[in-house]
């Protein structure tokens, strides 16, 4: 759609409420999920949660073909998510030293049969109770890619469990405890799915890229697939997870995988403008309200400073999105109370007007906003709470 009128057709649906907020483009939502079904090939899509952030919209994903279980980011999450019903499948993503809400796990039969602990050492292990009911466990595998012998890494410092042998030797420390079961594995390929592979301008670092995730991805389905069956010698594992919103296509390649992670790819932040195997629709924006005109080619708006999580880089700074032909200014970039912008769009903005921006990130948005207006068309067809606004913070 022409921008100006994108512009517009937001403007008119939230023309009843006072900015800052927040919005999610249904029909950008939906479209975006039924595209990562498309590259899923047969294979469910376990929805990441914490890209999401709002239960309504958490219901609206696992309601659609292709779509099967959550995968969330906190054990405290799992239990609140399981108490509600959202789903009998919660696999949380990363390990917890929770020892509060692993006691509350294992007293609760209903969320111990619904949720699964992300594990990699044997000291996850002896943090779990040992009586109440038993826990489920997912075993996760370092995916990242070595070279020079392994004195290089690329991709996210997470396991310690590289090897088929590692991972077998895991799989039977786990079988020694009678309160534990192995019921899955996952690695997550960083270096692929959240590296874009067509940086803006970087035609030489954009071949580097691909050479590296072609690579990385030979080695890693090799490595994974001896390490399923090195474990499954052990214990009879109901799944193997893997990939991200950036390699669906590629992860589900890989026989041993049994489904794929995304959430991202719902909302479609401007993280992941950069790769070649797929376009998604911004469907997650806020808007800020121009609030000065400090003179010619300048036009303020007021707050705005939402900075994603990573390296301290430009690529964390929010995007201003419409209309388009807005930049930053190099002194203030995005500030907590005001965020002046510049370009051939500044002029024909008024104070009121609003400014619509995308963040670096998916579910951190949602951190800063107790709600999200829905917009379908036209019009918001409802309003409903983020974690935030539902009184819950997990991280």
């Amino acid at each position: 759609m022409d921008p100006l009128k994108l512009k517009a057709r937001y403007d008119a649906a939230t023309a009843a409420f006072d900015a800052p907020f927040a919005i999610v483009d249904l029909d950008a939502f939906r479209a975006n999920a039924a595209d990562l079904v498309r590259r899923a090939g047969g294979k469910p899509v376990r929805v990441a949660s914490k890209s999401v952030r709002v239960r309504a919209l958490l219901d609206e994903v696992l309601k659609m073909d292709g779509f099967a279980g959550i995968m969330a980011f906190t054990l405290p999450e799992a239990l609140w998510l399981a108490a509600h019903g959202t789903s009998d499948d919660i696999l949380v993503a990363y390990p917890t030293a929770d020892r509060g809400a692993l006691r509350r796990l294992a007293d609760d039969e209903h969320a111990a049969s619904v949720v699964t602990l992300m594990v990699d050492c044997v000291e996850h292990l002896e943090l779990m109770p040992s009586d109440g009911h038993p826990i489920r466990v997912c075993m996760d595998i370092d995916a990242g890619y070595r070279v020079l012998g392994g004195r290089i890494k690329v991709g996210a410092q997470r396991s310690p469990i590289v090897t088929p042998a590692q991972a077998r030797a895991f799989a039977e420390e786990i079988a020694k405890r009678p309160n534990l079961r192995l019921v899955g594995i996952m690695g997550y390929e960083s270096q692929i799915a959240g590296v874009g592979d067509a940086p803006a301008g970087q035609p030489a670092r954009a071949r580097i890229i691909r050479a590296m995730q072609s690579r990385s991805r030979l080695e890693l389905a090799a490595r994974r697939g001896e390490i399923v069956r090195r474990v499954r010698e052990v214990a009879d594992v109901e799944f193997v997870n893997g990939g991200g919103t950036g390699s669906v296509e590629w992860t589900v390649a890989e026989r041993a995988i049994t489904e794929v992670a995304s959430g991202s790819g719902l909302f479609h932040p401007h993280l992941f403008d950069h790769y070649t195997a797929f376009h998604g629709i911004p469907a997650a924006l806020f808007a800020l309200p121009v609030v000065r005109r400090p003179g010619p080619g300048v036009a303020t708006c007021l707050g705005g400073g939402y900075l994603a999580s990573g390296p301290a880089d430009a690529l964390r700074l929010p995007q201003p999105y419409l209309p388009p032909g807005l930049k930053f200014t190099a002194l203030e970039g995005a500030g907590e109370v005001q965020t002046p912008l510049t370009g051939a769009a500044a002029d024909r903005l008024e104070i009121g007007d609003r400014v619509w921006f995308r963040h670096t990130k998916a579910g951190e948005l949602c951190e800063r906003f107790e709600a999200v207006h829905l917009i379908s068309g036209e019009r918001t067809v409802r309003t409903v709470p983020t974690y935030r606004g539902e009184g819950q913070t997990f991280l």
